[in-house]
């Protein structure tokens, strides 16, 4: 095995990173002391090119939000990477830089375990790369979707109650109410919400959003993203530690 594997996370303002500890605590079950996992902090997305430089590094995660910023560094895409136009995850082999997407997978994974028949139609809550990846497993499924945003049709503002009536899917893809802004929430009609809803907040720091403590309270079910952050991690791994050995 070759000595000194490295990993790392890039992205801008980590101030916490579920990422580091997972796969330290990993390293540690599967005994593989030459590996590391690293936290870059980077003000800026070029600066990712400092790193590319450095020989032992097999791969990164990619957070906010540089999930879409990162695709013109890369040398190539793997086809979900390339239909969600986003990246949370790239594999370095023999120089060549490919890039992934597990944020679907993950998603994928969360969604299977959750919805039921009846929650045939989605609102998606933010337009960002892990947005783009929850669409494309709506997609994949069939399920009809709207995505709000500031800048969409239906937006933040006038995104009503009879729209919620209508949607039982909520997916929460914006990084509002993450630690340490636990107190911030979106605009959101929460009054339309019933025990019919199912509402997935891809925020796991903290466990429960104002979001999800307030659609909760409406008596809708709730799922924060801590499942699908695992999920995507261990899709990652096995990216970073057995695809690499067969690229096609």
């Amino acid at each position: 095995m070759d000595s000194n594997k490295k990993l790392g996370l890039i992205g801008k303002n980590i101030s916490y990173s579920f990422s580091k500890k997972y796969f330290e605590d990993k390293f540690q079950k599967l005994m593989l002391k030459d590996y590391s996992y690293s936290i870059f902090d980077l003000p800026e997305i070029h600066e990712v090119e400092g790193l590319f430089s450095s020989p032992e590094l097999l791969g990164f995660n990619v957070t906010i939000p540089y999930k879409e910023k990162i695709i013109s560094y890369l040398d190539e895409l793997s086809d979900e990477a390339r239909e969600i136009g986003a990246v949370n995850c790239v594999l370095i082999e023999n120089g060549k830089k490919k890039g992934y997407n597990t944020d679907a997978f993950g998603f994928e994974k969360t969604l299977m375990v959750h919805k039921k028949p009846y929650q045939n139609s989605a609102i998606i809550l933010g337009n960002g790369g892990a947005a783009k990846a929850v669409k494309y497993i709506l997609d994949k499924y069939g399920i009809p979707n709207i995505t709000v945003s500031r800048t969409t049709e239906v937006n933040y503002e006038n995104l009503d109650k009879e729209m919620v009536e209508q949607h039982k899917l909520i997916i929460q893809c914006t990084p509002v109410g993450t630690f340490p802004n636990v107190e911030d929430c979106l605009e959101f009609p929460f009054e339309a919400l019933t025990s019919d809803h199912l509402i997935i907040d891809l925020i796991y720091n903290p466990n429960y959003t104002k979001f999800i403590i307030n659609a909760s309270e409406k008596g809708a079910k709730t799922v924060n993203g801590y499942y699908m952050l695992e999920q995507q991690a261990e899709k990652a791994w096995e990216i970073w530690n057995f695809q690499k050995n067969n690229l096609t």
